[in-house]
């Protein structure tokens, strides 16, 4: 069986997903790997047969998503020339994890296309919901990515169609502790933001992992690297705390390593709003932003000695093995 699979290239939560899920279609089957996006920070070690543009969303640096530079970063002619190229009916499975050239390009050729992805599960109708409605958000989420039999993950099952997170290798192998220190990863913040907020803090050590630098840099109780896996893996499994924003991966690996966790969804961005709202439901705080008037809530998290537990065992196997089976 070929068996093509395709992965969403922006952050990197799709990419870390995937090290895991590979070696299970693997047993399946010959598997090309397809990754479409600009803004991952991570390598996957396997041979990698499509790289598409895509299209990605652009971190800003107050917060959110940059809404212009996600738009001029992709043309509507380079879009549509990527889902007339690329191959998918040379296979006899596409799976997506919320990648549009493929999903799209079986569409207009009226193929089958399986989604397995977390987005699946935090738009599922019996997921958790945010109070404000965001039209054009729900909007692009829904048809972003459009699959014939969808799959989801998301931090609870809320339903028979929706797992669990995939928690990698590398993070069920480590033995967490505690150093005392808090490690930081918001990538819609830029460094000054960051160090503006954090610095009021004085008796907390930070290790902030920034998309905006390419060099260290130590300034009063803030210490701030470039995006590094392992280096990142590290500083949490020995936190106290993980202070991040509301995307899947992180929230999840740290909740599996039996951290607290501080989670600030981005502004423009649905998907971690659908998070955030699923988040307080498992317990988790969550503030909107890193302004003043949420320096209070901030200082509360950072006092407190709750954590959420949570059961993430390691189904991956079973899981690819489900769909398989239903849609061979």
């Amino acid at each position: 069986m070929k068996i093509l699979y395709a992965i969403q290239g922006t952050g990197n939560g799709h990419l870390c997903r995937a090290m895991d899920v590979i070696p299970c279609l693997q047993a399946f089957g010959e598997v090309d790997v397809l990754i479409s996006g600009i803004q991952a920070d991570i390598c996957i070690p396997f041979d990698i047969k499509y790289r598409l543009h895509g299209l990605s969303f652009i971190f800003g640096k107050s917060g959110g998503v940059d809404l212009w530079k996600t738009f001029m970063s992709s043309t509507v002619r380079k879009l549509l020339q990527e889902i007339n190229e690329v191959p998918v009916q040379d296979y006899d499975l596409v799976i997506n994890d919320f990648e549009p050239i493929t999903a799209w390009a079986c569409q207009t050729k009226d193929l089958p296309c399986i989604g397995l992805s977390h987005q699946i599960g935090a738009m599922h109708p019996d997921s958790p919901k945010p109070d404000e409605t965001d039209v054009m958000g729900k909007f692009i989420m829904k048809n972003y990515a459009p699959v014939t039999q969808a799959y989801g993950f998301h931090f609870k099952q809320y339903h028979h169609s929706i797992f669990t997170p995939v928690i990698r290798e590398p993070i069920r192998s480590l033995e967490p502790t505690n150093e005392g220190h808090y490690t930081v990863y918001l990538p819609s913040y830029d460094d000054a933001h960051l160090l503006k907020q954090l610095t009021k803090f004085t008796d907390v050590n930070w290790e902030v992992f920034s998309k905006h630098n390419t060099k260290p840099l130590h300034m009063k109780n803030v210490k701030i690297q470039p995006i590094n896996n392992d280096a990142f893996v590290k500083s949490m499994a020995s936190s106290e705390g993980v202070l991040c924003g509301a995307g899947f991966e992180t929230p999840a690996e740290a909740l599996y390593l039996g951290k607290k966790v501080l989670a600030i969804p981005m502004k423009n961005q649905y998907e971690q709003h659908l998070n955030a709202a699923a988040l307080e439901d498992i317990g988790v705080p969550v503030i909107k932003s890193l302004k003043k008037k949420y320096e209070y809530d901030i200082e509360l998290w950072l006092n407190s000695t709750d954590t959420v537990k949570v059961d993430y065992r390691n189904n991956t196997m079973q899981i690819v093995e489900t769909i398989i089976n239903k849609n061979t």
